[in-house]
């Protein structure tokens, strides 16, 4: 799977959430839920640059970081749980890890009315 491919099967994924939608401020595509991000994938015309995106991880943060492909997020952002992962374009990426960590920033922000429609 090209670079491409695996940061469109993100946003996809992304965007199966209840009231998920994309925005672009800054240029940039986003996901949000209730008018606040829980994915930053970044400018479109750069998803063959490797697969590259920024997520809120309260819970599994502190194991994320551990990856050799994350670091918290700047603008002070990784001090509330923020890790960006940048992952190389030329190996394949863990797509599953990824979308439990989009899952979890998703919890992490969605309304709890908007969460307990998630199928478990």
């Amino acid at each position: 799977m090209t670079s491409r491919e695996t940061k469109q099967a993100l946003r996809e994924f992304a965007m199966n959430f209840p009231g998920a939608y994309e925005a672009f401020p800054w240029g940039e595509s986003v996901i949000k839920v209730n008018k606040k991000i829980f994915v930053f994938l970044g400018a479109v015309e750069d998803f063959d640059k490797g697969v590259n995106f920024t997520v809120k991880l309260p819970v599994s943060g502190d194991d994320a970081l551990n990856f050799p492909f994350t670091r918290p997020s700047g603008y002070n952002l990784g001090k509330s749980g923020w890790v960006t992962v940048r992952f190389p374009p030329d190996e394949e990426p863990p797509v599953d890890l990824f979308k439990r960590w989009i899952e979890e920033s998703y919890r992490a922000v969605a309304p709890k009315k908007l969460i307990e429609r998630l199928k478990r």
